[in-house]
């Protein structure tokens, strides 16, 4: 059945899905009724005709400047770089940041050919130039999140004006400590504060 194949192929290359769930998601399709899926393929297509990056910061948006940008009511001093968009909303779900964003694209990783000219840091560097006091370097704590935080902070020192600082690591709550691992625990120990 080549629709079936052709549907259940196209939703394994999804990150996370295998070949056992894109079955599965095919087969639930299936017993859908049409409306129902039209309803998904037309929120696909709306995806992939409206959603673009926003000239200033790199977000995901339908609109341009993104709701970040656009919004008075954030801190223009206070400005976050990410390495992908879906990264602001972990962020967003906190409540805690009120600041601006920018989306690098992606993270230094030379083994897969990535370099600083693939990531969108010239218009960071325009940017931090525009009154931002505090640049908050929020890669992930991998060795390519490290490598891009360390050039990122290298780059940004010489502008007097800004003050770079760097996400706190360490033990999430509700963890366990015999469950972490050595790296996690040294940042917790690092990261301590006063009770």
């Amino acid at each position: 059945m080549p629709a079936i194949d052709e549907l259940i192929a196209e939703l394994s290359r999804l990150p996370g899905i295998g070949r056992k769930t894109a079955q599965r998601l095919t087969y639930h399709l299936l017993k859908s009724s049409p409306a129902e899926a039209r309803r998904l393929a037309g929120a696909l297509v709306r995806v992939a005709t409206e959603v673009r990056a926003c000239t200033r910061c790199g977000n995901l948006s339908d609109r341009d400047p993104c709701e970040y940008c656009r919004d008075p009511r954030r801190s223009t001093d206070q400005l976050c770089v990410v390495e992908e968009a879906s990264d602001i909303a972990a962020i967003e779900k906190s409540g805690n940041y009120r600041g601006t964003y920018h989306v690098l694209g992606g993270r230094l990783s030379p083994l897969d050919g990535i370099g600083p000219e693939q990531l969108n840091i010239s218009p960071l560097l325009e940017r931090l130039r525009d009154g931002v006091r505090e640049l908050i370097i929020a890669t992930n704590p991998s060795v390519e999140g490290e490598a891009t935080a360390t050039y990122l902070h290298r780059i940004v020192v010489p502008i007097e004006s800004v003050r770079v600082t760097r996400l706190a690591r360490g033990l999430p709550v509700g963890g366990d400590l015999e469950y972490a691992d050595g790296v996690t625990i040294a940042e917790a120990f690092a990261g301590r504060r006063e009770m």
